[in-house]
């Protein structure tokens, strides 16, 4: 019995350990600059870019977040939200190819943003939200490369791009995915439109079967009726008849 308590303590000891293995290298690999929300329309409009960014040194703080957006695919109309002890820097860059939008052709855009002065502590993240005007039109994702600089001096580059097929790689960039632009009808997608109209029709067609079948039993039933009715009469008129001689 003894020796039976032994295995299962020293079974529990070991789940115990592999269990805060897994759960720390889920929080390191959890430690990354992200964006949310993770994915966007196409061509989404007047919306908000989350970049958080969370602090992995015990014994330094973040004291500068650079993040660089793309100006291949372009963010039009960026606008920063004003952080609580930090100042924001937008730099903007000249574009290679002009975008043309409803309001007119865009030829600059912004490039960069750099937030200084604020302080990220350890065991710490910081939000900071940008807002934008429209997402591109003509890309699957958006690549956001960001340096995050410590109160030591040290860079942490977060700048690779996981190739498909791959694992992520240690130092990633924060990516935004854009997915099926929406139809200009509403918020559903052409194919999402087509399955709404395929269970539409569906469903007509059982309304216009049910109607028809609820016609065929008010027809029956009042033929019913006839033919008793005619049923009665005719009972009415033989006990008449039989009745006649007699008087």
């Amino acid at each position: 019995m003894s020796a039976y308590r032994t295995t299962l303590r020293r079974a529990g000891t070991v789940a115990a350990l592999a269990t805060a293995g897994v759960l720390a290298a889920a929080g390191v690999a959890s430690a990354h600059v992200t964006v949310h929300p993770e994915s966007y329309a196409k061509g989404a409009t007047d919306g908000v870019l989350t970049f958080r960014v969370p602090n992995e040194e015990d014994k330094a703080s973040t004291t500068k977040v650079q993040v660089y957006l793309p100006t291949d695919h372009p963010v039009l109309g960026v606008l920063v939200t004003p952080q609580n002890g930090w100042t924001a820097k937008v730099t903007t860059s000249k574009l290679k190819t002009p975008v043309k939008t409803d309001d007119g052709t865009i030829t600059d855009a912004v490039s960069e943003i750099t937030w200084t002065g604020g302080k990220i502590g350890a065991g710490q993240f910081e939000d900071f939200n940008v807002a934008f005007g429209q997402l591109p039109e003509d890309t699957d994702q958006l690549t956001f490369k960001t340096l995050q600089t410590y109160s030591d001096g040290n860079v942490v580059r977060w700048i690779e791009e996981a190739a498909a097929g791959d694992d992520e790689p240690e130092n990633p960039a924060p990516v935004l995915k854009l997915t099926a632009k929406e139809s200009e009808d509403g918020d559903e997608t052409p194919a999402a439109s087509a399955s709404t109209a395929a269970t539409a029709t569906k469903t007509t067609s059982a309304s216009s079967s049910s109607s028809s079948s609820d016609s065929t039993a008010r027809g029956l039933g009042i033929a019913g009726l006839i033919v008793g009715v005619l049923g009665l009469a005719a009972g009415a008129f033989a006990v008449v008849r039989s009745r006649a001689p007699r008087s």
